[in-house]
């Protein structure tokens, strides 16, 4: 596991684990590496509640309830589509806090309108660190490389956000 990963999952770990947070993610091209990174820490059960990997349109609306619509007026890599699975990854766990990615990690597969290295990602938490309002932050990242370096930049940036979010105010 890349060393860089582990550190920022450890990071974000500290800062969910004195908030008493657990955080729950939603991967579709990162296929769990931020889950991955994650659980190489001994003892993270204590802030990390599950992982979805939710690589196909179907999973993403089975799992995570995003909208038949959303994917079709947006496409899976889009800020509205990232929100729903974050928001679905909230109501689908116990956690305070979801990361959600989607994105086209290539090497094939991108348009002039999206292309390769384009991802979305969105960080959902529940107002007060629990119950039930949520709020989500969004945002569209462009990521030099190979397939590789497009999945690794997004997991990072994903984890290193966490601290980032404006739950970071309550």
């Amino acid at each position: 596991m890349d060393e860089e990963l582990v550190i920022a999952a450890r990071q974000a770990g500290e800062y969910l684990h004195a908030r008493g947070w657990r955080l729950v993610t939603a991967e579709s091209c990162t296929g769990g590496l931020i889950a991955a990174a994650i659980t190489e820490i001994a003892g993270s059960s204590a802030w990390f509640d599950r992982g979805f990997v939710t690589y196909t349109n179907e999973s993403k609306q089975t799992l995570l309830d995003v909208q038949a619509g959303t994917l079709a007026d947006f496409g899976a890599v889009s800020e509205q589509t990232v929100r729903e699975m974050a928001l679905g990854a909230l109501a689908h766990s116990a956690a305070n806090i979801a990361i959600a990615v989607s994105g086209i990690a290539g090497p094939s597969g991108g348009t002039p309108h999206k292309p390769v290295g384009m991802v979305c990602l969105a960080w959902a938490w529940r107002a007060g660190g629990s119950g039930a309002a949520e709020q989500v932050k969004c945002c569209t990242r462009h990521f030099e490389g190979d397939r590789s370096a497009v999945r690794h930049g997004a997991a990072l940036l994903a984890l290193l956000d966490i601290s980032q979010t404006p739950a970071a105010s309550y």
